[in-house]
Order: structure tokens, then sequence, then C-alpha cells
């Protein structure tokens, strides 16, 4: 039996490598790619893959987010997260998510096509050093709404403009910043969203 894999990465040359890798595999075929991660939902349904390989970092939607939206919309599909970044957060976000694997890019091709058949069949894969690393690191201390916050944050604004973004008062927004900056341990909200972001928190 041929098992059918969309891959959704948008860098173009990591994704025609995955292609031709997993191409290669008897019985593995590409029947679907693309490169942002608010495609994914309507390739899934224009191609019907069983098994959806996601980036985490995409335009559009995160890959952690099309996850979510691919396991409502088609929830038949199983999800395999295949990523740069092997951050402990993600892990845990894409779990949650409905994800039912989680393999960083540098895994052998071999490795990588056991992963599909694994998860294909109903099993969980994870990259054992990142399970690992999860367990040690926890949950996000952060709230849904500090989160929020330090992401509009990353991108430079003022606390008026964070405020005007996500509909809060600027008391409100300061709040959220402090309690952030506190809990991840860092001087400053620009300190705190990296931190955050290296975790895998956002």
């Amino acid at each position: 039996m041929t098992i059918r894999l969309l891959i959704a990465d948008d860098q173009a040359l990591v994704r025609g490598a995955l292609a031709a890798l997993l191409d290669l595999e008897p019985d593995l075929e590409v029947v679907s790619e693309v490169g942002r991660g608010d495609e994914v939902v309507a390739a899934a349904k224009a191609s019907t893959p069983d098994v959806a390989l996601l980036d985490v970092e995409m335009p559009g939607l995160d890959g952690i987010e099309a996850a979510a939206a691919l396991r409502t919309a088609v929830p038949g599909v199983r999800i395999l997260m295949v990523t740069t970044f092997g951050r402990p957060g993600y892990l845990r976000r894409a779990m949650e998510a409905g994800a039912a694997g989680f393999v960083v890019k540098d895994t052998p091709a071999a490795q990588l096509a056991d992963a599909v058949r694994r998860v294909h069949q109903g099993l969980r894969v994870v990259d054992p050093s990142l399970a690992a690393e999860t367990l040690v690191a926890g949950t996000s201390p952060l709230t849904g709404r500090e989160s929020d916050v330090l992401r509009a944050a990353r991108e430079g604004g003022t606390v008026a403009d964070i405020a005007k973004e996500l509909h809060l008062s600027e008391g409100t927004v300061r709040n959220h910043l402090s309690a952030a900056i506190g809990k991840t341990g860092a001087r400053t909200r620009a300190e705190a969203a990296r931190i955050a972001l290296d975790n895998g928190w956002l």
C-alpha cells in the first residue's frame, strides 16, 4: 500500500529535497507540496494525503497552527512535524495541536521514511533527545495573554502599538510585559521575547 504525503515547508530547496528523498521509497508518494501554513488545509482537501509533514516556521500560519487547523478540517490525516528548530516548547505545543510525531530535519532519510510509516500506523514518533529536553524544560510559565503580548513586542512596537493591536489597555499590556519579563528572568521585553522564543513558548 502506498502512503500519500503532503509536504509543507517555506524553503523551496528543503521542500524539494524532502520530496525527492521520500519519493525514492517504494511505498511513499508525495502528492502535494506547499510553502505556507495557510495553504495546508486546502492542499490536504485537494490531494487527500495520509500523512502531512509540516515545518514549524512558515508564513501565513506556523506549522503548529496549521497542524491544529488540519486536525479539525481533515482529521484522518496524520501529522509529522519536521523542523530545523528542536525547541522543547515546540514539541509540547505540536503534540497538543494534534501532531503524532516530531523530528528534526537532519534526521537521516531512512529514519525519516520510517518515522512517516510509524506515524501512518498510528504510532507516536519523537526525537529522543528532544523528548528528554522537553521533560526537563517543563511547560511554558507564560499565560496565553502574556505570550500574545510578547509576540507583539517582538515586532518592536510601543506599548500603545501593542495595546491597539491586541485591543487591550496600555496598563494591561505593561502588566503582562512585566509578568513575562519576571517569569523568563529577563531584563527587558526584547530579552523576554527572545528567551520565550528559544524555549519554543511563542
